[in-house]
């Protein structure tokens, strides 16, 4: 609504009033269209990741179809989910590229700049939101969330043990592993000066869908609720949350991450909070693990999938 001001030279001039981010500029939606909204992020999410895939190879001469960079996308979700510190993503992509008929030395060299290439968006996106909405999420949801750290302090305590503990083996695994790995450096510098400038200006855009669209499941779901924290907390604890997975050695931040969004890491939840982590859960972190799993079954059958978690975890196998 347009609000006319008297100035003190008597002129009258419009004002258009700013939002106040302290409050949800939204209405609250039905669970329902929630839900049908975060499918579609999530297959937002998983179309844009598959052509940023398909384009970095195309551009190392090595094209593939639609359909296989997807697979290749969702065997990668499969790994980081299921496997500490992420350690079976980018071989569950291996596996993929290989099936696909991509080289391995290309396949690691796509892995390799499509990972140098995201970084950058994901800091620029990460200071944006943090200079927008981190006054706001002082303000409603620091509060909750020192507030139960101090009154669940044993249950703290005993997951960031649990954390450093399963990092730990993590890591071991990790050093065991990496001396299977010899990369052959010359091969290595071939493709990488073969890779044009144009499938990495092409990935931003797609980085930038990736980021929106699993940031927005969260603020998705709280809409739901009659009292929804604000929005300026909903997304930077949103981003925060999914973000952390990438250093939390728990199997998607399991833990941590949970006990943070129940804590109020996002705002405030009220009596819904346990409904809406498991959706939340459902559709950042299941639904690629599901499709993920499911289409390594069907591609490579079990007793393939056991020799790749024996590659990833040595010591498992013994």
């Amino acid at each position: 609504m347009v609000v006319k001001i008297q100035c003190c030279n008597g002129m009258i001039v419009p004002y258009l009033p700013i939002i106040n981010r302290q409050s949800s500029i939204f209405n609250p939606i039905t669970p329902l269209t929630a839900h049908l909204l975060c499918l579609g992020c999530v297959a937002a999410d998983l179309v844009a990741r598959s052509f940023r895939i398909q384009w970095f190879l195309r551009g190392l001469g090595h094209p593939i179809r639609f359909r296989q960079a997807f697979t290749i996308n969702v065997f990668g979700e499969a790994g980081c989910t299921l496997t500490p510190m992420r350690v079976a993503g980018e071989p569950a992509r291996l596996a993929g590229m290989l099936q696909a008929g991509v080289p391995a030395t290309a396949a690691f060299v796509a892995i390799a700049v499509e990972v140098l290439a995201a970084w950058p968006v994901i800091l620029f996106f990460a200071a944006l939101l943090g200079w927008w909405f981190a006054p706001d999420w002082l303000v409603s949801a620091w509060p909750v969330l020192r507030s139960s750290v101090q009154s669940a302090s044993g249950w703290v305590v005993a997951v960031l043990l649990a954390t450093l503990l399963v990092g730990w083996l993590a890591a071991r695994s990790i050093r065991t592993a990496s001396h299977r790995v010899r990369r052959p450096l010359r091969r290595l510098a071939v493709y990488w000066r073969r890779m044009p400038r144009w499938p990495i200006i092409a990935s931003i855009p797609c980085t930038v869908i990736n980021l929106i669209s699993r940031t927005a499941i969260l603020p998705l779901l709280a809409l739901t609720l009659p009292n929804p924290p604000p929005l300026g907390a909903l997304i930077l604890g949103s981003f925060g949350l999914l973000y952390s997975q990438l250093i939390i050695p728990t199997p998607a931040g399991l833990g941590a991450v949970d006990l943070g969004l129940l804590g109020g890491a996002a705002g405030e939840l009220g009596d819904a909070n346990t409904r809406v982590l498991l959706a939340w859960r459902f559709y950042t972190v299941g639904v690629g693990a599901m499709i993920g799993v499911g289409l390594a079954l069907r591609i490579f059958g079990q007793a393939a999938l056991k020799r790749l978690s024996i590659l990833a975890f040595p010591e498992a196998g013994k």
